[in-house]
């Protein structure tokens, strides 16, 4: 049963099933495992990710594409939620036509880009898609009247999806639920079934046919496969997974811009994300996106602490300052790529491997 659900991809690491166990769990029970508005902050943005990262990843890691115009999808997934809620009010039909909205605009784009552009060779289609992300930026920045500018726009969502919004008067396990912890666990179900559905894609005759075309699409397409019409069929369908995931973002923010969505920035954690976990493989964006953004989110705490902790020492206090994060970011990102070339699921499968030798 579960290995029909996992579409017969099983993790073939017994550490990689059980970190993935652990992940699912603590993900699953994290507003009563983890309180605290911070980390359930943490928890959400990791689900978010989780789907955009796999859905980068179906392009990259599964046949061969670079591309820097996921952030427009994610945008325009944000983008829909937030537009539609901002003028059609809080209702889940509002929620309901922004995401099926943003799902056809991406449909157009996705598919534009694909049949004018795919024809082209590496590093040529990803600059087209890197200026036409700037474009979209920019369009988002300027039309005030409907995305809010650099504002952006605050909107309301339907009442169960509100932070004031208690259905019951007693805590549960300590934890008195709300319209925050609805919405958190809205976002989960999404997270999974979406990360499944990936699953069934890469692992169906589609998918590789994708992993074919990624090794050597000159023979793919000698034997007798269209390889622009399947690798523009997979920039469509990760376009549109990757707006999905821009609808879960703006669901759990309640508010949308262009440099909360369509940064560049963002670009490049989710390039980082798909070389920590390993690409080619849907688990590895589950398992990257937990690393960069709990390393994210926590690294200038633990070196607060450390720097505390050395204050005798002041050159090591001073180094340890939670100011240089990033400089310690960077080096936990050099050293996973030296230890981890294939990535953190590539690694631990090729482990297995040997051992089974």
């Amino acid at each position: 049963m579960l290995s029909r659900l996992l579409s017969h991809d099983l993790p073939r690491s017994r550490v990689l099933a059980a970190i993935l166990i652990v992940i699912v769990l603590g993900l699953a029970l994290a507003p009563f495992v983890f309180p605290g508005v911070k980390a359930l902050n943490v928890a959400a943005k990791v689900l978010i990710f989780v789907v955009l990262v796999a859905a980068f990843d179906l392009l990259l890691g599964y046949t061969g594409i670079v591309s820097f115009a996921h952030t427009m999808f994610f945008g325009i997934g944000a983008y829909g939620i937030a537009i539609a809620c901002s003028h059609l009010g809080a209702t889940w039909g509002a929620l309901a036509l922004g995401t099926l909205a943003a799902l056809a605009v991406s449909l157009l784009l996705s598919l534009a880009i694909g049949l004018f552009s795919l024809r082209v060779r590496a590093i040529f289609f990803a600059m087209i898609t890197l200026a036409v992300a700037a474009a979209f930026q920019t369009l988002a920045s300027q039309l005030s009247a409907f995305t809010g500018g650099e504002d952006g726009l605050t909107f309301k969502l339907p009442e169960w999806l509100s932070p004031s919004f208690e259905p019951f008067e007693n805590e549960f396990f300590g934890v008195l639920i709300d319209g925050r912890i609805i919405s958190y666990y809205l976002l989960f179900i999404v997270c999974v079934v979406l990360v499944l559905a990936l699953l069934r894609i890469v692992n169906s005759p589609f998918g590789r046919v994708l992993q074919a075309i990624r090794e050597n699409e000159f023979r793919a397409e000698a034997i007798g496969y269209r390889v622009v019409v399947y690798r523009t069929l997979s920039s469509v369908l990760s376009a549109l997974f990757a707006t999905l995931a821009g609808c879960m973002l703006a669901l759990w923010l309640r508010y949308n811009g262009p440099d909360t969505s369509l940064s560049f920035e963002i670009m490049m954690d989710v390039l980082l994300i798909v070389v920590i976990g390993g690409m080619g493989t849907i688990y590895g964006a589950v398992i990257g996106s937990v690393l960069f953004l709990v390393a994210q989110s926590y690294l200038q705490d633990l070196l607060r602490l450390g720097s505390e902790a050395a204050g005798a020492v002041p050159m090591l206090s001073a180094l340890l300052s939670p100011d240089r994060w990033l400089l310690w970011l960077g080096l936990l990102f050099v050293l996973s790529v030296y230890y981890f070339p294939t990535g953190v699921v590539g690694r631990l499968r090729t482990w297995r491997e040997r051992l089974v030798r």
